[in-house]
């Protein structure tokens, strides 16, 4: 578990946002991914574009409760050699793909600083028509070292009307499924989770054992319930 900063403030559960999901594209690559997932949801995903800063690319699925599920796949381009991302995206790719990570949302990133005791990092997404998402992230080195059981957190940069909570969603994320110790995961947070977190039930198994998200819980439009 990393350290924080000693005396550092805790989170309170209002100001903080299930905002998205992220999962890996297997071997067949994103649009083989991407088509069977919105079979299995019965809605179409969109092209997000391309995050320069880590070297990949995703295609997004507007959810209900401004939230949205990326697939991602790393680009054949020197930055995914660097960037954290890029290589956490190319190491789940080559292990079969899946789930990759979860992001909370927070009104003010500082308190996370605090905790972790450096500074934020700037995150950007490009849309195939050129404008330009932009946000400050903090705690994905931890989140994905942990084995995926961590979210990492993001402040939004940009205006109300380029964020993903802008676009209209039909399918609700109802449960996530954790392995790994709640205990563990409300300390990162800063806040308990109880039976639900944001309105989205969380379960959590095997304590003691290799954390890691292990699958999400779906309704569609037309009400079915599907599992990831």
């Amino acid at each position: 578990m990393p350290d924080f900063v000693a005396g550092s403030p805790t989170v309170q559960n209002r100001d903080m946002h299930l905002a998205s999901l992220s999962f890996a594209a297997g071997p067949a690559g994103l649009k083989a991914e991407v088509e069977k997932l919105s079979e299995l949801l019965g809605v179409k995903f969109r092209d997000g574009g391309v995050h320069p800063r880590f070297g990949t690319r995703n295609f997004i699925l507007p959810l209900i409760g401004k939230r949205y599920l990326e697939v991602v796949e790393v680009l054949d381009h020197p930055v995914a050699e660097k960037a954290f991302f890029g290589k956490a995206v190319r190491a789940r790719q080559e292990a079969g793909g899946g789930w990759l990570t979860w992001v909370i949302s927070v009104d003010d990133i500082s308190v996370y600083e605090q905790r972790l005791g450096r500074a934020a990092s700037p995150g950007q997404r490009r849309f195939p028509d050129e404008r330009m998402l932009e946000w400050q992230q903090i705690g994905l080195i931890e989140g994905i070292a942990a084995g995926r059981a961590l979210p990492y957190f993001i402040q939004w940069q940009s205006p109300e009307e380029v964020l993903p909570g802008a676009l209209t969603g039909v399918t609700s994320v109802s449960k996530l499924e954790l392995a790994g110790s709640k205990a563990h995961v409300e300390e990162w947070i800063g806040a308990k989770i109880d039976d639900t977190f944001d309105g989205v039930e969380f379960t959590f198994r095997s304590p003691n054992g290799q954390p890691g998200l292990d699958a999400v819980t779906f309704v569609t439009a037309d009400r079915r319930v599907v599992r990831i």
